[in-house]
């Protein structure tokens, strides 16, 4: 599989470094690496979702209980999510970290990943929610780090687009 599993290894152990300890996805090809890694890790709770949306509300209870959590979801999934990011983490305040792997970008091959991608980025701009991009292993920990802060300190959801370049190995 040419998911890359070492720039699945540095995400995974850059949200551990942030404290992270419950993990909600719903299974992608990008993201199968940082799941399995999720699930395997006894400090870790990987709660499997039915449809993206719940992860907003496993998020708002983990931070209600003092607990750090992260989204791990495909940008089709951001797409599925938006009422819940909207009328539950925008409005009650809740910090939202989400890693979105951000298919449809240059070199997609799949024609139906293509439209989620475009639409991907102005969505997160048009509500407001701060974005990076993360295409380089380098930056991983660093970008991670601060999405997390910013994330708690604003209380509101963050983004981080996994781009091909850093999760795909040709």
């Amino acid at each position: 599989m040419p998911v890359s599993v070492t720039s699945s290894q540095l995400i995974f152990d850059a949200l551990k470094a942030c404290d992270v300890r419950i993990v909600s996805a719903l299974p992608e090809t990008w993201l199968v690496h940082l799941i399995r890694m999720a699930e395997d890790d006894p400090e870790v709770t990987l709660v499997r979702l039915a449809k993206e949306e719940e992860g907003v509300g496993i998020s708002a209870g983990a931070h209600l209980a003092g607990v750090k959590s992260a989204m791990l979801m495909q940008n089709h999934g951001f797409l599925a999510s938006i009422n819940g990011i909207v009328s539950l983490a925008h409005l009650y305040k809740i910090p939202l970290l989400m890693l979105i792997s951000y298919r449809g970008e240059f070199g997609e091959r799949d024609p139906w990943q293509t439209q989620g991608g475009g639409a991907t980025v102005p969505l997160l701009d048009a509500l407001g929610i701060p974005w990076e991009r993360l295409d380089n292993p380098d930056h991983v920990a660093s970008k991670i780090r601060k999405a997390q802060t910013l994330a708690d300190s604003a209380l509101k959801p963050v983004a981080l687009l996994l781009c091909r370049d850093l999760m795909w190995e040709e």
